[in-house]
């Protein structure tokens, strides 16, 4: 019914978003037919549907899904999410993008994404503790630190992450660290994984701003979004010496052109729970954000945000994508035509995934790193891929986004190539 709906108002299936970046790079890349079927599809996917009892004594059915769409580079990884929104090509669209964004950055995963449909706001934290232990049974057959290492994603966090560590580990008879990344510290989650996403991006956009002579010291930025990608980010930014002149959330948005203050922003957001109504700011709404007169637009929500209707109004520079797809095909042509560069999210957000693959690691040789050292790894991880990509965008005079799936593309090919099918 999500899908028949979707069709009908012309949504964007994201699934083909992602099969359409596919197809483009392995038409470059000249990738044999059946590697380049093989890439297109999700080796593995697990549908559940489970029954979990309120806080009233009630008993409620939830479903959701677990998408494995590449082992050919290392075990699966990616997060999970919960939203009344998921669907499963959202969940295969993610999971495809995962494996991308692992090729892109060099680590040994290939790509997974898992998703249960419901709206964690209209639950209490013990509801949402039993819907996440009975999904984490669900899908245990197939998750593990040598299958599928699991994250937090859209509403879910390092205390979900506890219980399906929890939950795992007891049917397994033993402590299992490694099956999730994204743990709270004391169960043996990494320092720095709380703000990799943004801190990545960072690295990403000072890289490019040196490309193209943007100094970032007074630059102006909005960001769409202001979760914790968003928020980490708007933080880093000030740091930086950047201008954060406009933010919203679900709510709704806050503008001041002089800049915002984004430790009271923080505070304020905390408190009211959204950033709409902040003192000294006027109201905003997404599209109005997407037309402000800035230096960089950082998209950090759901995909889907940038599209045809709206390209069209966006003035920055640099398009910063810390959330997952959030431009379509269609507005891709337009921010490119009008000479927008931007810094795709298979790239630009892969500081997450790339610390995750940090946290496995000190995980499985129970030896942790301090902060510093996992922002320095980051780091180099970052501007390595960021180079690789602005190199390959140079070589072809493509745009980033098409520079990257061919750097990812080229990769996993490779990995499938040289691994053969078996029998």
């Amino acid at each position: 019914m999500q899908m028949e709906q979707a069709k009908a108002v012309g949504k964007v299936n994201p699934f083909e978003t992602a099969q359409h970046e596919i197809d483009e790079a392995a038409k470059v890349l000249a990738i044999d037919g059946g590697v380049h079927e093989f890439i297109r599809w999700p080796q593995r996917e697990l549908h559940v549907s489970f029954p979990v009892q309120m806080d009233d004594g009630s008993w409620r059915l939830f479903k959701g899904y677990r998408v494995q769409h590449s082992f050919a580079r290392g075990p699966a990884k990616g997060g999970i999410r919960y939203h009344p929104d998921v669907d499963i090509d959202e969940v295969r669209a993610l999971a495809t993008w995962m494996t991308m964004k692992c090729a892109v950055v060099g680590i040994p995963y290939g790509g997974a994404k898992g998703g249960v449909i419901v709206d964690v706001k209209k639950h209490s934290a013990k509801e949402v503790e039993r819907i996440t232990r009975r999904f984490t049974a669900e899908i245990a057959p197939i998750i593990g630190p040598e299958k599928d290492i699991p994250a937090p994603d859209v509403y879910t966090n390092a205390q979900t992450m506890a219980w399906i560590m929890d939950t795992y580990s007891a049917l397994k008879g033993y402590t299992v660290t490694g099956v999730v990344t994204g743990k709270p510290i004391s169960l043996g989650g990494s320092l720095g994984r709380d703000k990799a996403t943004a801190r990545g991006g960072m690295f990403v956009v000072r890289e490019a701003a040196k490309a193209i002579g943007l100094n970032l010291k007074g630059a102006k930025v909005a960001i769409q979004g202001f979760g914790n990608a968003g928020s980490v980010a708007a933080q880093l930014f000030a740091e930086m010496g950047a201008v954060v002149v406009a933010v919203d959330d679900s709510q709704g948005g806050a503008w001041n052109e002089h800049g915002l203050d984004v430790q009271a922003l923080m505070a304020h957001k905390a408190k009211a729970r959204t950033v709409k109504g902040f003192p000294g700011s006027k109201d905003i709404k997404r599209d109005e954000l997407f037309a402000l007169p800035v230096d960089i637009l950082v998209p950090a929500a759901l995909e889907n945000q940038v599209t045809k209707e709206n390209a069209g109004l966006i003035k920055a520079k640099i398009v910063l994508e810390l959330a997952n797809g959030p431009t379509t095909p269609d507005a891709d042509r337009i921010l490119h035509q009008n000479k927008v560069m931007i810094l795709p999210d298979i790239l630009a957000n892969a500081g997450g995934v790339t610390v995750s693959y940090f946290e496995w690691v000190q995980d499985l040789g129970s030896y942790f790193w301090t902060e510093d050292e996992v922002n320095r790894r980051l780091e180099t991880i970052m501007v390595r891929a960021f180079n690789d990509v602005h190199s390959e965008a140079t070589a072809r005079g493509v745009n980033h986004r098409k520079a990257a799936y061919l750097v990812a593309v080229k990769r996993v090919a490779d990995a499938v190539t040289m691994r053969g099918f078996f029998p």
